[in-house]
């Protein structure tokens, strides 16, 4: 029997749609394409600071860049790679040769950490910029199209949700191992242990892509492909038009500040398990009780989504991750326990903030289409770059602070003392920071009238 979803209410005298639902084993193989996915987001925003500034003796500004530059890059590179996939579709009727570029992200992550013995400070902090440049270049051929595929099912409101689902637990997957797993391998602080980290975690990477690649083709040939508009548009023609939709830029605005966030969140959790909680192994009990709580917590967040829409379930986990994040100001005196219950709370919020925010970007290009423009590739390009600029401000927002602060950078792995002003930086920087710029992404949500659209539903 074919799983259907009914679209709503049908006018008086029209015939009823008939709109697929995607089998779940197609979802599972699509979805395996996040695990590679989680690995690439994770490794770099929870190490790559620590490693350039512990390990290779760079100074937290210059660290800082070092993570910013290749991200402002993706500003540019990401858009015109989602224009690209468009006209690629337009030819092909699929988006499948974009994501085997992909499939060489893993040799570019290898070559990321394996700074050559002797190299440190700036000349190591170009080496990782120059290699995290050729790997978000090939994450953007992989990430763009692929995150491009919900938008192009024929499938309905709940669905696309359903999709986004089953990819963020997967996702979750991807982050908990990478976040849990790399932590454990390098915890020695040494240069091959790193090196050893990124072969292990390449190799999983590669297998993850070759599945979703078949999970991309088997969704598009039971739930149909929505091909893109047929005639070409330049890059700067699909980025204005994507822009001028006031929900979408509404939506990116607000996921700007929401990545950032959750991205400088990600990238202090070594320095808050190491100065301020006084344990470095809790950094991977820290990632645990982060990203654990979103394998069960998305499933749950979809039947929210269900009772009360996508914009209110967003706005409710960034209200969430800003109350998490103040609370942990206190973390020297609530004590370790606490501390990791309060983390617990932000993994939930986090699962929200991913599954509604990524599963109303598919809505916004439906409703784009109802007005007569079907652009996904450029949609989801905006998108991405967003994200990827997202990803890089937060660790350069909480280096910045370091800096300020007067944090002393060290190399292989040494302990340095650190004054009383780095170590109030760094608690500020993980705890009050982070709640403003999520206050300001809710501010920004809650101008975004997308689930008012009756075209999506």
């Amino acid at each position: 029997m074919t799983d259907i979803e009914t679209p709503g209410p049908v006018p008086a005298g029209a015939a009823a749609e008939v709109i697929p639902r995607p089998q779940l084993k197609h979802l599972a193989a699509y979805g395996s394409g996040s695990l590679g996915m989680g690995v690439w987001v994770t490794v770099p925003g929870l190490l790559l600071l620590y490693f350039l500034t512990n390990t290779l003796g760079v100074s937290p500004f210059v660290a800082g860049l070092a993570l910013l530059v290749p991200k402002i890059i993706d500003a540019v590179v990401h858009p015109t790679f989602g224009s690209w996939s468009d006209r690629l579709a337009r030819r092909d009727g699929h988006r499948r040769g974009m994501l085997r570029w992909g499939l060489l992200l893993g040799v570019a992550m290898c070559a990321m950490f394996a700074v050559p013995s002797g190299m440190t400070g700036a000349s190591a902090a170009l080496w990782v910029g120059c290699w995290y440049v050729v790997g978000n270049l090939l994450f953007a051929a992989f990430q763009v199209p692929y995150l491009t595929t919900p938008s192009d099912l024929r499938v309905g409101y709940h669905e696309r949700t359903r999709v986004f689902m089953v990819r963020m637990v997967l996702l979750t997957v991807g982050l908990l191992v990478a976040g849990v797993v790399a932590p454990a391998m390098v915890e020695d602080g040494a240069r091959s242990s790193y090196v050893q980290m990124a072969a292990v975690l390449g190799v999983a990477m590669l297998a993850s892509g070759v599945v979703a690649i078949r999970g991309v083709r088997r969704l598009t040939e039971t739930c149909g492909f929505r091909t893109p508009d047929a005639r070409a548009h330049s890059t700067l023609a699909d980025v204005r038009v994507a822009w001028s939709d006031r929900d979408f830029r509404m939506l990116v605005l607000s996921y700007l500040f929401t990545g950032t966030t959750t991205h400088l969140v990600l990238a202090a959790v070594p320095f808050y398990a190491t100065y301020v909680l006084d344990d470095s192994r809790l950094i991977a009990v820290l990632m645990g009780a982060f990203l654990a709580p979103a394998v069960f917590a998305s499933p749950v967040w979809m039947r929210v989504s269900r009772r009360i829409g996508k914009q209110r379930g967003l706005l409710t986990s960034q209200v969430m991750f800003v109350v998490g994040t103040a609370a942990l100001l206190a973390g020297e005196q609530i004590g370790v326990a606490l501390s990791v219950a309060v983390v617990v709370v932000l993994g939930v919020a986090f699962a929200g903030l991913q599954l509604f925010a990524f599963s109303m970007v598919p809505d916004a290009v439906a409703a784009a289409e109802s007005r007569g423009s079907s652009r996904a590739g450029a949609y989801t390009g905006v998108w991405t770059a967003t994200e990827a600029v997202g990803t890089a401000i937060g660790p350069y927002v909480y280096s910045a602070v370091l800096a300020i602060g007067g944090f002393a950078a060290a190399v292989d792995g040494d302990s340095l003392p650190q004054t009383d002003t780095a170590l109030q930086a760094l608690l500020i920087g993980f705890t009050v920071v982070p709640a403003v710029l999520m206050t300001i992404a809710v501010v920004l949500q809650r101008r975004c009238r997308l689930d008012q659209s009756a075209p999506l539903r």
